[in-house]
């Protein structure tokens, strides 16, 4: 019997976890890798499609949202500390505090859908207009490109054929050429084109349109361990790199970099 292949949610939340610590890693200790951040790049989409499918089939939403709010608070201090060396830095602020707001959001095009029709599209229109500001305004991780790219996982939801091209067509606008960031040059059967590394978001699609909604292993245990690598993975990894300075394994790491 023939079977096709797809994805849990569970996988895809391990996959994201692996990618982002490789960009972290990166951020840390293998700065001249640029493999590790561009592999990284794959973490954001996948993160923001699963906060959509869970705002979509979550049972209690202040539970999520409560959750959501709890870690993103835990969080603040180990990404200061990665990001900036110091446990406050008011400039940038967690990713979780990018889904929190993207769920505050979609909860408001959710009210918006009872209202009349043309009060619809000025509500949505308002409030996504407003969150987007907002995620740049409190300088939440991917600012208002964060915001756009949880969006665009909501009102193109679906498996249909159109569904693909619009999030695909999204992801180009919001992450290649909107986002922009570091660009390399590279060279295509003899032209030379520069690759803008945030654009490589997009290839998480492919690995996102395997996923058809079934969960896998779930309990609170599992549930958790989702939430807790977020603050737990930096915390290490800044632990792991006050060590080194004080040991002086910098030598040891410039060969790792290097080879």
């Amino acid at each position: 019997m023939k079977t096709k292949f797809e994805i849990s949610s569970f996988t895809l939340h391990i996959l994201a976890m692996a990618f982002m610590l490789l960009d972290h890693l990166w951020a840390t200790f293998f700065g001249s890798q640029r493999w590790l951040t561009c592999i990284g790049r794959l973490a954001f989409p996948i993160f923001a499609f699963m906060c959509v499918e869970g705002f979509f089939y979550t049972r209690n939403f202040k539970k999520y949202v409560l959750r959501m709010l709890i870690f993103a608070l835990i969080s603040e201090v180990p990404f200061d500390l990665i990001y900036s060396g110091a446990f406050f830095y008011p400039f940038h602020q967690n990713v979780l505090w990018t889904f929190l707001l993207g769920l505050l959001c979609l909860k408001g095009f959710e009210w918006a859908k009872t209202k009349k029709r043309w009060q619809e599209i000025l509500f949505i229109l308002l409030i996504g207009a407003g969150g987007a500001l907002a995620g740049t305004v409190l300088m939440f991780d991917y600012f208002a490109f964060g915001i756009l790219t949880i969006f665009s996982f909501y009102f193109f939801r679906g498996r249909k054929w159109y569904n693909f091209a619009l999030q695909f067509a999204a992801m180009v606008a919001i992450h290649y050429l909107g986002f922009g960031g570091q660009v390399y040059p590279v060279e295509i059967f003899g032209r030379n084109i520069e690759l803008v590394q945030q654009g490589l978001a997009v290839l998480a699609l492919p690995i996102i349109w395997l996923y058809k909604g079934k969960q896998g292993p779930h309990s609170k245990p599992i549930q958790y361990m989702f939430y807790g690598f977020y603050p737990g993975h930096l915390l290490v990894l800044w632990i792991i790199y006050k060590l080194c300075l004080k040991a002086d394994f910098s030598a040891i790491f410039s060969f790792f970099a290097l080879g």
